[in-house]
C-alpha cells in the first residue's frame, strides 16, 4: 500500500507537471503566434511603410511642380495688371491731350476765321487803293464791318 500510495503521489505530481507543461506549451504557442503575426504585421508595416514613403515622394514632387505652376501663372497676372496699368496711364495721357484739342479747336478756329476777315480786309484796302488811284468808286464794306455789327 506505501507503494501504491508512492505511486499515487508520483503520478498525482506526474498529472501536475504535465498540466503545467502543457499551460507552459500553449502560453509558448500563443507567444509564438502573436510574435509571428507580429513580424508579419512589421513585414505588413514596412511594405505599407515603403508604399507611403513613394506616395508622399510623388506628392511631394507635384506639390513642387504645382508650386512651380502657381508662381508662373502669378507673375503672367502681375505682368499683365502692369501692362493694363499702364495701357491705361497712356490713353489717360491721350484723352488728357483730346481733351486739350478739344478745348483748343474753338480758339484756333476762331483766330483762323479772324485771320483770313484781316487778309480779307487787307485785300479789299489794297482795291480800294488800286481803284481809288483809278478814279472814284463805291467804298466795298469789310467782312469784319459785316461780322462786328
Amino acid at each position: 500500500e506505501e507503494q501504491v500510495d508512492e505511486l499515487q503521489r508520483l503520478l498525482a505530481g506526474m498529472e501536475k507537471e504535465h498540466r503545467s507543461l502543457l499551460l507552459k506549451m500553449k502560453e509558448g504557442e500563443a507567444e509564438l503566434a502573436r510574435l509571428r503575426s507580429v513580424e508579419g504585421d512589421k513585414l505588413a508595416e514596412q511594405d505599407r511603410s515603403a508604399q507611403l514613403e513613394k506616395e508622399v515622394a510623388m506628392l511631394r514632387e507635384k506639390i513642387h511642380h504645382l508650386d512651380d505652376m502657381l508662381k508662373s501663372q502669378q507673375r503672367k497676372v502681375r505682368q499683365m495688371i502692369e501692362q493694363l496699368q499702364n495701357s491705361k496711364t497712356v490713353i489717360q495721357g491721350k484723352d488728357a491731350m483730346i481733351q486739350e484739342l478739344k478745348e483748343r479747336l474753338p480758339v484756333l478756329t476762331w483766330l483762323h476765321v479772324l485771320k483770313n476777315l484781316e487778309m480779307h480786309d487787307r485785300i479789299e484796302h489794297l482795291i480800294e487803293k488800286q481803284v481809288s488811284r483809278g478814279g472814284p468808286s463805291s467804298r466795298v464794306r469789310s467782312k469784319s464791318e459785316y461780322v462786328s455789327r
